[in-house]
């Protein structure tokens, strides 16, 4: 699937307002017919008032479940329901699921499960694949790739197993081109970056292209976030502590990861600039 087919919509984008009507037996009728179209199924589906049993039945029929774009179209429905959307978007490769995931009909919920499924796939697709994902994807795929370029567990590769150094040469070196790019992913979210710096298997890397960043290096939050792992650098702390309130800093030095000697050189630039 090319690039440029891939939704540009937005993760949390509306779904359109529609009113609950009957449902037509005509409808039935023809999502059950076994001699139904992809052309008929597809025009079914742009329907945006069809009703889950009819898409329900589109699912099961035979004639067209074939078909990728009706697979497509049903998952993508806001009305399908979730045990039909979410088994069928296992079966998709990986950008049929980020478009699904990014259309804006498709329920919170529904998108939070395919969103999961990428993310499981993570380790096994190509480096290519996973420029496009940080580019491209949700915020939950993009700050899930901020966790794998070092495989997500804090472990260098001379620590990984035999079955991970296997999945590895399939799939490339995790390459900090990755996680700059979903830095730069306009569905990151504060919150989320937030999340990745602060949880413990954060890479020193991810840390510093934080600290770094154009954006979210500005961020007052993010900065609070950073003086409390262990691997910000004594610069970055010392200026993320100076422009930081006297009693917000000592609150998060008390539960910060920060080596000792860091944590004691703010404490004292703290101190006397009191």
């Amino acid at each position: 699937m090319a690039e440029d087919e891939i939704s540009e919509n937005e993760d949390q984008a509306s779904p359109p307002m529609v009113t609950a009507v009957p449902v037509a037996p005509a409808d039935l009728i023809r999502a059950a017919d076994p001699a139904l179209t992809e052309d008929v199924a597809l025009s079914l589906l742009k329907r945006p008032e069809l009703q889950g049993e009819v898409i329900e039945l589109l699912a099961k029929n035979a004639n067209v479940r074939k078909s990728r774009k009706v697979k497509i179209a049903v998952a993508s429905h806001p009305h399908t329901p979730r045990h039909v959307s979410v088994p069928l978007a296992r079966q998709f490769y990986t950008f049929d699921l980020m478009k699904v995931a990014l259309a804006p009909g498709v329920p919170a919920d529904v998108k939070v499960a395919i969103d999961g499924v990428l993310i499981a796939r993570l380790k096994t697709v190509t480096l290519g694949e996973r420029m496009t994902l940080a580019r491209r994807a949700s915020g939950r795929v993009a700050a899930a790739l901020l966790l794998e370029v070092d495989g997500g567990d804090g472990k260098t590769a001379k620590t990984k197993t035999i079955q991970s150094k296997t999945i590895q040469s399939k799939t490339g070196p995790r390459e900090p081109r990755v996680m700059q790019t979903a830095l730069d992913n306009p569905r990151l979210t504060e919150a989320l970056v937030i999340q990745s710096v602060l949880r413990a298997g954060a890479s020193a890397a991810l840390v510093h292209a934080v600290a770094r960043h154009e954006k979210w290096s500005r961020r007052k939050e993010i900065r609070a976030a950073l003086l409390r792992t262990e691997h910000l650098s004594l610069a970055r702390a010392l200026e993320f502590g100076r422009e930081t309130p006297a009693g917000l800093l000592q609150e998060l030095l008390a539960s910060s990861r920060l080596p000792a000697k860091i944590k004691d050189q703010l404490q004292r630039e703290n101190t006397s600039a009191i």
